[in-house]
């Protein structure tokens, strides 16, 4: 290998960590090898999941970001925002331009939860709300005007918690940090005053960390309540499952220990109240026009150990509904898909073809490889994995490939009228906001609150 041009589709960390790992594992070759890596992401802005996933009271998490931005900043790589795999380019463009291409746009669809209703105004995915309070830019920021009193959340995952924070937490405590102005008013104008957290299985199976779990029993003004049944890991589990995965597992005995002491508070009377819910499933989301309510069913474990309803009926009273019961990812344009597992077959992170063969040049990281598993971090492993494959195949391609040039795509972009946002400009929409921030007197940044606002904020009129 005497150089490479590499295309990283997605710019959120496990697009970035693949980027890193190409530079970091080509250095290290014998003779090292000359790589550029062009990070293409349709949005016009880079960090994905970390920007527009993670909560806005949640900054230590989103430091993660000051590390990725060294990434981006790295001479030999280029980021191109704005570009769209399936609109702009084709998958046929990227593979004629580049040595090979790594796709690595994780997973932003919620699951459905497959209930008479849940199409119903007012029932929402989590993804949705996430977006909104997230300032991502394919969402209104007027799209939620939180006019229900009580919300329900389905889901016992960090995400789910997190949006339950979000709701019942003292809007005041969000004023410092980056959510946009327009959520923060409708935080502020908010109507809702208790959120119910519904798992289907009991505590000891739920998937929300220790930590996670442990703020919101420490938020201002919120009574947490959960039933002293349900918080009983074994009250529906004949098999025994709860108490051996508290035996083994560390963050299953910490869960445990936060929701015994919820169990054994007495209510203060505040304001505002989260209620948390197990053993209960979704069978129907009420309502004519509008959500009215959450019908929900019974469970337990029974004696084979699956999952199933006692017949026991349920209607929580709410007018929202979102649900959080896990991630998908969606297919990309021309690139192989399996439905069953909403992942690109890939072994080792080589992209698989229908008859189960690599398909040369084609490679893929993080969710869209694994499906939603592990934390920010665990990205990091999974690129390190897929590079090594891929430099492992360029290594053994035939003497006297072609070489590639990715100013190719530069070319056919420029031909198309497409103007990538280069990260020059993301810096101007990054300034746009700490300007923002100062002028509303509101801690270090704030975001813009429209596509519109970050487009003017990098490209601003003639």
């Amino acid at each position: 290998m005497t150089g490479l041009d590499v295309a990283v589709v997605g710019s959120g960390p496990a697009g970035l960590y693949t980027a890193e790992a190409l530079i970091k594992q080509t250095a290290a070759l014998d003779p090292p090898v000359p790589v550029r890596v062009d990070v293409l992401d349709r949005l016009p802005t880079p960090y994905g999941l970390v920007r527009y996933g993670v909560a806005p009271d949640h900054p230590s998490i989103k430091s993660i970001a000051e590390y990725l931005r060294t990434i981006l900043e790295h001479p030999e790589v280029r980021f191109l925002g704005g570009v769209h795999l399936g609109d702009d380019v084709t998958r046929e463009d990227l593979l004629a331009s580049y040595d090979a291409v790594v796709y690595a746009t994780g997973a932003m669809r919620d699951r459905r939860l497959g209930v008479e209703g849940e199409d119903l105004a007012g029932s929402h995915a989590a993804t949705d709300f996430v977006n909104w309070y997230c300032g991502h830019p394919d969402m209104d920021s007027e799209a939620f005007s939180l006019d229900a009193e009580s919300v329900a959340v389905v889901g016992v995952g960090n995400v789910a918690v997190d949006v339950a924070r979000i709701l019942v937490r003292d809007p005041a405590e969000l004023a410092p940090t980056d959510v946009s102005q327009p959520v923060l008013d409708a935080l502020m104008a908010s109507k809702v005053r208790e959120v119910h957290v519904i798992g289907r299985r009991g505590p000891a199976q739920a998937k929300f960390t220790t930590k996670e779990l442990r703020e919101l029993g420490e938020l201002s003004g919120v009574d947490v309540v959960v039933a002293g049944e349900e918080a009983d890991p074994a009250a529906f589990d004949v098999t025994g499952e709860g108490a051996r995965l508290a035996e083994t597992d560390r963050r299953v005995r910490g869960n445990l220990s936060v929701i015994d002491g919820w169990a054994a508070r007495v209510p203060a009377g505040h304001d505002r109240r989260l209620t948390v819910r197990f053993w209960l499933r979704p069978v129907k989301v009420e309502g004519t026009e509008r959500v009215s309510g959450l019908t929900v069913e019974r469970t337990r474990l029974d004696e084979q150990g699956r999952l199933s309803g006692t017949g026991e009926l349920e209607t929580i009273p709410a007018q929202m509904v979102l649900r959080s019961v896990g991630y998908q990812s969606v297919p990309l344009a021309g690139v192989p898909f399996d439905e069953r597992t909403h992942t690109v077959p890939n072994d080792a992170g080589r992209v698989l073809g229908p008859d189960g063969v690599p398909l040369p040049g084609e490679y893929v990281a993080g969710w869209l490889k694994r499906g939603p598993t592990g934390v920010i971090g665990t990205n990091k492993s999974d690129a390190a994995e897929t590079v090594r494959s891929l430099l492992a195949d360029l290594a053994a391609a035939r003497p006297g490939r072609a070489p590639a040039d990715r100013e190719k795509l530069a070319a056919l972009l420029a031909a198309r009228g497409v103007v990538p946002v280069s990260y020059a400009d993301w810096l101007r929409v990054e300034q746009a906001e700490k300007d923002l921030a100062a002028a509303l007197g509101r801690g270090a940044r704030v975001k813009l609150p429209s596509r519109a606002a970050i487009d003017a904020a990098y490209r601003p009129p003639a």
